[in-house]
């Protein structure tokens, strides 16, 4: 009741800052309305010196109302888990849900309060980029893995200094685009929905999931972040979802793209629908005092908004203590610590799936576990790079800390093996591909000696070893979103490697 009309639609907006993880940063930087009021939420700004930074600010509004600070925290903050889909390998729910409460801690102690996670969308079709971010294609059992990765962000009180806000993403059928392409059309019965697609969600809701954010794709042929049926009917008044929703990054004004209206339009559509912030679109501060003044919005549902996310910010403590997750001593104590490189270790162990576990020779024993004698030659692209061991979205992994395959192997086997290492390929023949395949820094530092040499390279330390190693596959943004894939084979030149090695007869 205190609020004006310009400072609650302020709390319903988020701008960025940082580093990008869309497709425009650069006309976010609206810091000077922190401190009169006018913005609720920052993503992509992480560091507790960087975040007091902004906090300060906002303690400078005439209400006082602290920011809430967001990042994509997928599978471990500093410290790195298994892709998601990978820890869901493993079967255990109580080692995923002990990554989720190691990943919160972490983001708790570099300031910040919400993390864009989990994401629980099924995916029946493996082209789809987004898939290693779920828990595979099964709703019971992704269901099991969304309750347990919200409960071990979310802990048991929110309003302790080590949890952070969980988000149920994203809202929904994200993963059922036609042909596996990311934000593709998806057409579907009601029936298949609940049946193969939904429980996920609603599991994550019922663990108490604080948020949900809304999908890019369609739904019975309007857009997730306008259809009222998904975030009110069922979201709210099946599910009981009490929580705030928010868009996905400029998933508001992209729906422009979809035909329904100008950004008026679409703004007044999403917070219609049920959408209670604006991820950096800019149209729920630009155009909702208008929507208002014309009668397309009403102050009743601009005020419901701003209340749930008021709510998520007295649930975080932060309205007591605005800087309870600034404290400068605490990323020394809570991140990348022996502790929880211990349990990432371990579940690392239990997510490796293994297919077959070949013989020597007939008589013998298993190949695995290797045996560190003799020569081993290492091959493949994969074999030797650091920046794409944490995989993809590790945002705020330190790239070139990760020891590479190669390394990690010389340092096991010590003085009772030697280690011989090819390239043997490049990730794949086209060039191009190959760089929006290494985005962020994760260069693979393209050979560019011709197919045959590298092969031969390969060959030759190959004949010299009593086993090889091959390093084959995906870099970590070579599917990811925005880059889903045709197939799911070995890249051309990495398959003839392949072949090649399988040739020699070497285990």
């Amino acid at each position: 009741k205190k609020m004006t009309l310009e400072e609650k639609i302020g709390q319903l907006s988020q701008c960025a800052g940082g580093f990008a993880t869309g497709p425009d940063n650069t006309q976010l930087s609206r810091t000077t309305d922190i401190s009169r009021g006018l913005l609720g939420s920052m993503l992509n700004v992480s560091g507790a010196a960087e975040t007091r930074k902004y906090q300060e600010a906002a303690m400078k509004s005439r209400l006082k109302i602290p920011l809430l600070f967001g990042l994509d925290v997928i599978h471990g903050f500093r410290t790195g888990f298994p892709l998601p889909l990978a820890e869901a390998a493993s079967f255990d729910l109580e080692a995923i849900k002990m990554g989720a409460r190691c990943s919160a801690r972490e983001a708790a102690a570099a300031g910040l309060h919400w993390t864009f996670a989990p994401m629980v969308d099924i995916s029946w079709d493996a082209r789809w980029g987004r898939v290693m971010e779920g828990a595979g294609e099964d709703p019971y059992y992704g269901a099991k893995v969304a309750a347990a990765r919200v409960r071990g962000l979310q802990g048991d009180d929110l309003s302790a200094d080590s949890t952070i806000l969980a988000c149920i993403k994203h809202f929904a059928l994200y993963g059922a685009a036609e042909a596996g392409r990311d934000y593709n059309t998806v057409d579907m019965s009601r029936q298949r929905m609940f049946n193969d697609y939904m429980l996920p969600y609603q599991a994550g809701v019922e663990a108490g999931a604080g948020s949900v954010m809304a999908s890019f794709n369609e739904v019975e042929g309007v857009p997730a972040t306008a259809n009222r049926w998904l975030m009110t009917d069922v979201l709210r008044g099946a599910w009981g979802f009490n929580g705030f929703v928010v868009t996905d990054f400029t998933g508001i004004s992209e729906m422009i793209e979809h035909g329904i209206g100008d950004l008026q339009t679409v703004s007044a559509r999403a917070i219609n629908a049920g959408v209670d912030m604006d991820m950096v679109s800019e149209g729920f501060a630009g155009t909702l005092k208008k929507s208002i003044e014309e009668g397309k919005v009403s102050v009743e549902t601009v005020n419901t908004a701003c209340r749930r996310i008021l709510e998520a910010k007295y649930k975080l403590g932060l309205f007591d203590n605005p800087y309870k997750y600034c404290d400068l001593k605490r990323p020394a104590r809570d991140i990348f610590t022996k502790e929880h490189r211990a349990v990432a270790r371990r579940i690392a162990g239990e997510s490796f799936v293994l297919l077959k576990n070949g013989q020597l020779s007939p008589g013998s024993s298993p190949l695995l576990p290797l045996s560190p004698t003799g020569t081993i030659a290492v091959i493949g692209p994969l074999a030797n790079t650091r920046s794409n061991m944490p995989g993809t979205w590790s945002v705020a992994a330190v790239l070139d800390k990760s020891p590479s395959l190669v390394e990690g192997l010389t340092e096991w086997v010590g003085n009772q093996a030697k280690i011989l290492y090819a390239k043997g390929s490049n990730l794949i023949s086209d060039a191009a591909y190959e760089e929006r395949a290494t985005l962020f820094g994760r260069s693979l530092n393209r050979d560019n000696r011709t197919d045959k040499q590298l092969l031969d390279e390969a060959l030759k330390i190959a004949s010299q070893s009593d086993v090889i190693i091959a390093a084959l596959g995906e870099s970590s943004e070579m599917s990811g979103e925005s880059s889903s894939r045709t197939n799911l084979d070995l890249p051309d030149v990495q398959h003839t490697l392949l072949e090649a090695l399988l040739i020699t007869g070497k285990p």
